[in-house]
């Protein structure tokens, strides 16, 4: 006997005043197996939303038990009996139809379905037909699996030909063909006899690649960024591997890639790579909103593929400071950057910006212009580095003192994501991400003004180096079987910083480090945990310390909610786990869009400073961390 994986669809007939029911599946005591019947059965699945007459319901029932039989099967259950009794009589009573059509109306028929398993069938022979002079390799046999005695599950003789027809193609056998499998039932034994037909093909190299559909991006760009190449062997997961690498430049659209149907006159296999390139301009706008910084808008103007070799220019103008707590006055940040990917190195990337910034905060005003130049690049899957030169020119005012600054400074991060997300604002919901950061700075200062307000130290040169490090992790709750991947995630995160070799008040008020705001700690406003002059305005620090710990819920689809609690300290030692500890909790909503989670946060302190908010309200694109 054939072993059948596809069950027959019901064909229904004569219209008839609809007869509601209820379903009972009866356990079988296999969970797996009980929920998959629950998903063949067409009685289950159609009884809230089809509802049907008498004789299309008779119909239905007599269609699940096939349905259920096939579904019985695929677990290796052929010797299985099927019962299916609505309002208490038989599927295969002829009279059911007219049985039915004489219920009162209005009535609930109740089905029941039992389900009995039966003795486990497991396989019998294994017997895999091959082309005289061809034979399997150890590595093509272990890849099958298929033996005798084992459980005659069809998933499982299915994955074994698909296994095996992956592992010829990895190693070369392009044109390789497996066979359905055929399984011959055996009830005397309770044995399935598999016979699978397969054919190997020759081991084949890639031919010459033809590239189709470039128009502004250099095709000689793309040949050196293939990973692919010809000569090679054919291995259709390192070829898929080269489209996607293709795809992620960011000036595609869409990227194919198609084998030919026959081998060219070498005995190669050419491949073609469809490319369909995207909007060479693009504009989209930003903003967001907190109670403590207010609103903010903006627009991004965005050239890509500016020179055909997969560059990126951005032009960015933001218009911040609209209203907001720690907010004295509008402010603006406007700048450019280009971005140089496989500058002179694979998987090495130039970015420079230029900027223009402009800050009216509680802490101190600030109008600054800076540039700087930073080379970063992958060296894993998970690993990337960077290190760079940049330089500002700015103006600060702070508690009525004026400083004029010059910074040089050289940026230097390792950082580590284990992710993977595409998409940096996408709800991640397991791996780690860690960033480790040096800035060397060297600040050249220079005081106007009367120096009544008694600060010393700020306005003379000084060297110091910024320290700063984060880790996030991210924690699904399906791992423990308490719920369906991506729906449950606790996230926990914390953040250290100091800087070596300044005192705070030898610092520029913008390269001290402060905690409180939608980046540490919630509940707090902007810049707000730490120490605070006499008038209550931030004073910054030289260590910093914070941790967050948030709980996020999917609800259906587009939805979901989040509880968190955050704590953080700032103060003048050098070294961290100093100061006043300042704790904050909230909940949130978030409704998942194709481009990231807009958030909204609600959060109140439990230890506020005299003079703080009662709460602090935040909205914007992508999770907090």
């Amino acid at each position: 006997m054939l072993l059948i994986l596809a069950g027959r669809t019901a064909t229904h007939a004569l219209a008839a005043d609809p007869q509601a029911y209820q379903v009972t599946v009866v356990a079988t005591g296999d969970a797996t197996l009980d929920t998959t019947l629950k998903a063949a059965s067409s009685l289950v699945s159609l009884q809230k939303t089809q509802a049907v007459g008498p004789f299309a319901l008779a119909g239905r029932a007599r269609a699940d038990e096939a349905r259920l039989r096939t579904a019985l099967e695929s677990f290796g259950y052929y010797a299985g009996r099927i019962d299916i009794e609505v309002a208490g009589h038989p599927v295969s009573d002829p009279r059911l139809p007219d049985l039915l059509g004489d219920l009162a109306k209005g009535s609930v028929a109740p089905v029941r379905i039992t389900v009995e398993r039966g003795p486990l069938f497991h396989v019998g022979t294994v017997t895999l037909q091959l082309p005289p002079g061809e034979m399997l390799s150890m590595t093509e046999q272990v890849a099958f699996g298929l033996e005798a005695g084992q459980p005659a599950v069809a998933s499982d003789v299915l994955a074994a030909r698909g296994r095996l027809l992956t592992t010829l193609q990895e190693e070369g056998h392009a044109f390789a063909d497996v066979g359905q499998p055929t399984a011959y039932l055996r009830p005397a034994t309770r044995t399935l006899d598999i016979v699978t037909t397969a054919k190997l093909g020759p081991r084949v190299d890639i031919g010459p690649i033809q590239l189709v559909g470039l128009v502004k991006v250099d095709p000689a760009y793309v040949r050196r960024r293939l990973l692919v190449h010809p000569g090679q062997l054919y291995q259709p997961s390192r070829i898929e591997a080269a489209r996607q690498d293709l795809a992620s430049l960011g000036v595609f659209s869409d990227v194919g890639v198609a084998a030919a149907p026959s081998l060219d006159q070498a005995g190669t296999l050419p491949l073609t790579f469809d490319f369909t390139e995207g909007l060479r301009h693009t504009v989209a706008l930003q903003g967001g909103y907190s109670t403590d910084l207010g609103g903010s808008a903006g627009v991004t103007w965005t050239h890509h593929n500016l020179f055909g070799h997969a560059e990126k220019l951005d032009l960015v103008a933001l218009l911040t400071g609209l209203g907001g707590t720690s907010q004295n006055g509008l402010g603006y940040d406007v700048y450019a950057d280009l971005s140089k990917p496989d500058y002179y190195h694979r998987d090495q990337t130039l970015d420079l910006r230029v900027e223009g910034l402009k800050q009216d905060l509680e802490a101190y005003n600030q109008t600054a212009l800076l540039v700087h130049a930073i080379v970063s690049r992958k060296i894993s899957a998970s690993w990337s580095i960077s290190a760079g030169v940049g330089a500002e020119q700015e103006r600060i005012v702070q508690q009525g003192v004026s400083r004029s600054y010059t910074l040089a400074f050289v940026p230097l991060t390792a950082s580590y994501d284990s992710t993977h997300l595409a998409n940096p604002l996408d709800d991640p919901t397991r791996g780690f991400r860690i960033s480790l950061n040096a800035t060397p700075t060297y600040s050249l200062g220079s005081q106007s003004g009367d120096g009544s307000n008694g600060l010393s130290g700020s306005g003379g040169n000084s060297f110091f180096t910024i320290l700063q490090g984060s880790a996030a992790t991210y924690f699904d709750l399906a791992r423990f079987g308490l719920t369906k991947a991506g729906r449950s995630v606790l996230a926990v995160r914390i953040v250290v910083g100091t800087v070596q070799g300044a005192t705070t008040f030898d610092l520029p008020p913008d390269q001290r480090l402060y905690a409180g705001g939608s980046g540490t700690v919630r509940g707090f406003k902007y810049q707000g945990v730490g120490p605070l002059f006499s008038n209550g305005n931030p004073v910054g620090g030289t260590s910093l310390d914070a941790g967050s710990f948030e709980f996020r819920q999917r609800i259906g689809k587009s939805f979901g909610v989040a509880a968190f609690a955050d704590a953080g300290q700032v103060s003048a030692s050098s070294a961290p786990l100093h100061g006043k500890l300042r704790i904050g909790a909230g909940v949130g909503a978030r409704y998942y869009t194709p481009i990231g989670p807009i958030r909204l946060d609600v959060a109140v302190p439990l230890n506020k400073p005299a003079g703080g908010d009662s709460f602090e309200l935040y909205i914007g694109l992508g999770e907090a961390f």
